[in-house]
């Protein structure tokens, strides 16, 4: 076991405080003697009991990091307000702990902080339990240990306790973890969005200012709380009165706008710090890397949480606060949306279009350059907050994608979340470093995240605006069968064709139905879908056909879409009206197309106080109720687990891959013995295969692998060749011993010196030919792809991915998303492939880019897939020194 270094953080207690975590060292001894001569009850803080525990600590920590030790610190202000500590005293993988917590810092989750990093580092260094003694009336202890989220076992010895954690991560561990952070961070957040009272500081005496707008703001809409204005001038702005200085405040505000130039943003944190301030709007722009570094050194010393910079400000529209802090040009409405987008104008504009459709907003902020509050954190002040039923982001970076997808998986069975997917046109890395890197855009790794978290994903404003309208105003389909009306049957066809690209289904109605439909219809009516309820159709005809078709479920949905015609203005018929005034409420959404419709989207008022949204254009629509039936699938689907991957040497794989960088420090591309190896170590199954170093060696291997018709296959080898077919590199349906010798000449003679050997492989069964593989995204980790194989793979880009670790749903997905996955089950009468063994084979890998951050690719390709099994043919692995941070511990950004 070798010692490790760990940057400090900066992480929230369970009060919402801000403390640092970093490691503790030498220099840190006439701290700790004063942490522990200073706590009262000695015999009782302790887990290590001895009257000499100060002296001890002392001295170990001064010793400093090595192997089988580590040392941990908090602090608060420059002050160590805790420390733990773990040493490993016998040969073995346990290691003792002990832990000490600062009188006055107690039950704020400090020792429990502290142990979650300590356990951490813990494991990267191989230790797999930790061990600690302590007084069985220490019942503050033992609940230290309960509340981690992992197993403990007990040993009760008299007074004492002997207590026994084992430090392997499972959901029960990272869901303790989840919620001591979602605690932790709402308390934050209070500061921000439910302020008792706050300062603007930089609103001019002239009006003009962004500050000044931010004030006014303020001041007329309502804010509940007591507000106050620093000027250097003093006097009164907006109507508030103005004071000098920050130290001339009468009282300490929660949170303080910052609206100053760029270079004076730093200072003036500094001076809200010192005085108390909890919270920062920063919605000042143009910060350089030095006074950025400013701004967040003063937040993170005082504890403040941060908005901004660059931003245009943030809401709180409860009625006990009525916060608009924003230079909005109206007041957003109160409502139920919580919206947080990093880009002032598409917050704009996403107030603007929540406004039209009287949609209200429960709060909004603007993240601006998001040094510090995300989108995360947005998400768990929502799910807390008692009043947003609907998020709505638009994020264009995510600084912990993974802690993001599991707060938003968790969201999102509770509320819709719904995002913009900003970026879609980068062209992304499209190195030809392997096939898996070529494959793994930006575009498919985000939508990976989102896919699997459930969110709904649109691809401009307009079209998330269409979407929270449906979600907004009707009930989610049961599934994707439509039901199209209309009265003009090109209008309906050309509904039809909207639902059908959207990938909803149009299905021809049943005979009864037909029948009862053309009852309640005009003369000349067709009923077998779309309905064409024609010209002549009346108020009161169709708005039975509409209640018929929403009640009888053919249908999951219904689209109606209506075009102003001679017939019913000739008549005074409202057909319009049909749809609002349809007795409810009804079982299955309801939405209508009207062309002659000047806005995208509208929300039409009912009877019954709900509305029907209405859309100008089929295609937004048909767009709209997709994500819907999309988010209603998802719904319907269990949350399923990673499953347990059995024979798996986890072990032998980080000694391999150690071993690898021990000699190459750089990292690179193992060599087919090592590949394979590691490839055994998950139970990867790969057909056999024999390394050769000249011609009479390869002909040796192909007498020794040749199958029963005794052909082999020939593959060149040297370092950093990929791509065997692009460089003509193989030779395959080699039959003799004279053609294995004919061909390892032909490969000497074109790649000379540079070839180090040959790999001899019987020549394949027939099956399916798939990829799989493991691409290491350095901000959002592993993501496993896989698709069609074979040469064609980039061409034709049939692939799906997600991110590792899988689960059995992730798993069912990759398998039926490629447009290949019809070859899977018997496609035309052909074999079905061993479904088992491509699920295995998937868990294997998310296993090993789980287990192993220092693996960036692995391609697969390609993997043989018929009824009998899966085999690797090919294999290329790429391993960089790397150590990958927990995601899901607590961390501020």
């Amino acid at each position: 076991m070798t010692g490790i270094q760990v940057a400090p953080v900066h992480a929230l207690l369970s009060d919402g405080t801000t403390v640092r975590k970093r490691q503790a060292g030498p220099a840190d001894r006439e701290e700790v003697l004063r942490l522990y001569q200073e706590t009262e009850n000695l015999r009782l803080r302790f887990f290590s009991i001895s009257p000499a525990s100060a002296r001890k600590a002392a001295a170990r920590v001064a010793e400093g990091e090595r192997p089988g030790y580590h040392a941990l610190a908090a602090e608060s202000e420059g002050r160590l307000i805790g420390l733990a500590e773990y040493e490993v005293l016998s040969p073995g993988s346990t290691a003792d702990i002990s832990v000490a917590v600062a009188d006055g810092w107690h039950h704020r989750g400090v020792a429990t902080l502290l142990l979650e990093h300590l356990a951490d580092a813990a494991r990267t260094a191989g230790v797999t339990a930790f061990s600690a003694d302590a007084l069985s009336e220490n019942h503050d202890v033992l609940k230290v240990f309960h509340d981690l989220g992992l197993r403990v076992t007990r040993h009760f010895d008299g007074p004492e306790v002997h207590c026994t954690v084992e430090l392997s991560e499972d959901d029960a561990y990272l869901n303790a973890v989840e919620a001591r952070g979602r605690v932790a961070d709402v308390v934050s957040m209070q500061p921000l969005l439910r302020p008792k009272a706050a300062v603007v500081i930089g609103a001019g005496r002239k009006p003009g200012s962004v500050g000044r707008a931010i004030l006014r703001n303020i001041c007329t809409g309502g804010y509940t709380g007591l507000v106050y204005a620093v000027h250097p001038e003093a006097g009164a702005i907006a109507g508030v009165h103005a004071y000098r200085s920050v130290a001339d405040l009468p009282q300490v505000p929660d949170l303080a706008v910052i609206a100053v130039p760029a270079a004076a943003v730093a200072g003036v944190a500094e001076e809200f710090g010192k005085a108390g301030v909890r919270a920062l709007l920063v919605v000042s722009a143009g910060l350089d890397v030095h006074q950025a570094g400013g701004l967040m050194g003063a937040c993170r010393r005082y504890g403040m949480r941060l908005v901004g910079p660059n931003c245009l400000g943030l809401t709180n529209t409860e009625d006990h606060v009525r916060l608009d802090a924003t230079f909005a040009a109206c007041h957003p409405g109160p409502g139920t949306a919580g919206v947080a987008v990093q880009s002032g104008g598409v917050g704009i504009a996403l107030l603007d279009g929540l406004a039209r459709l009287r949609i209200g907003v429960s709060s909004f902020v603007s993240l601006g350059d998001k040094y510090d509050v995300s989108g995360n954190d947005m998400l768990q002040w929502w799910e807390s907050d008692g009043h947003t039923d609907m998020a709505m982001l638009h994020l264009e970076s995510f600084g912990n994608p993974r802690a993001f997808s599991r707060t938003a998986r968790r969201v999102a069975r509770a509320m819709p979340v719904l995002t913009v997917d900003a970026g879609r046109s980068e062209a992304g890395r499209r190195a030809a470093a392997s096939h898996t890197a070529a494959a793994a855009t930006p575009t498919m790794t985000r939508q990976a995240l989102f896919t699997q978290a459930g969110i709904t994903a649109t691809r401009t404003i307009g079209e998330l605006l269409d979407t929270a309208a449906l979600l907004h105003a009707q009930p989610l389909p049961a599934g994707t069968k439509v039901a199209v009306v209309s009265n003009a049957g090109g209008a309906g066809v050309l509904a039809a064709d909207a639902c059908t690209d959207a990938g909803l289904v149009v299905p021809a109605l049943g005979a009864d139905l037909v029948d009862e439909l053309l009852g309640l219809l005009p003369q000349g009516a067709t009923a077998t879908n779309p309905v064409d309820v024609t010209a002549a159709v009346d108020e009161e005809q169709l708005r039975a056909c509409i209640s018929l078709l929403t009640r009888h479920g053919a249908a999951d949905a219904v689209l109606v879409t209506l075009v102003p015609t001679a017939v019913a203005a000739a008549t005074g018929e409202d057909l319009v009206r049909a749809l609002t005034s349809t007795p409810g409420p009804l079982p299955r959404p309801v939405l209508a197309v009207l062309p002659a419709q000047a806005a995208r989207v509208e929300l039409l008022p009912t009877a019954d106080e709900t509305t029907v949204p209405a859309y100008s254009d089929a295609e937004n629509a048909a767009r709209a109720l997709a994500h819907t039936a999309a988010r209603a699938d998802w719904l319907s689907r269990l949350p399923s687990s990673v499953p347990d991957v059995r024979n798996v040497e986890t072990g032998r794989a980080r000694d391999l891959v150690a071993a690898y960088l021990d000699g190459n420090p750089e990292g690179g591309w193992l060599d087919p013995q090592a590949t394979a190896a590691l490839l055994a170590c998950y139970g990867i199954p790969q057909i056999p295969w024999v390394w050769a170093r000249d011609e009479d060696e390869a002909v040796a291997a192909a007498e020794r692998l040749a199958g029963h018709d005794g052909r082999v296959v020939m593959k060149a080898y040297w370092p950093g060749l990929l791509h065997k077919s692009e460089q003509h590199a193989l030779h395959l349906d080699l039959q003799n011993a004279s053609q294995v010798r004919a061909a390892h000449r032909d490969l000497v003679t074109r790649f000379g010196d540079r070839m180090t050997g040959v790999v001899v492989q019987p020549l394949a069964e027939r099956g399916t030919e798939l990829f799989a593989g493991v691409v290491q995204d350095e901000i959002f980790g592993p993501l496993v792809v896989f698709g069609l194989g074979g040469t064609a793979t980039e061409l034709l880009a049939d692939h799906a991915a997600r991110l590792a670790p899988l689960t059995e749903l992730d798993v069912h997905d990759l398998l039926t998303s490629p447009r290949c996955s019809p070859l899977l089950f018997g496609y035309a009468g052909s074999p079905a492939a061993d479904l088992g063994a491509l699920e295995q084979l998937l868990h294997r890998l998310s296993r090993m880019a789980s287990d192993l951050p220092q693996l960036t690719d692995a391609d697969l390709n390609p993997v043989l897939a018929g009824p009998h099994g899966v085999t690797t043919l090919d294999a290329r692995i790429r391993i960089v020194p790397r150590h990958a941070q927990d995601p899901y511990l607590g961390r501020l950004r």
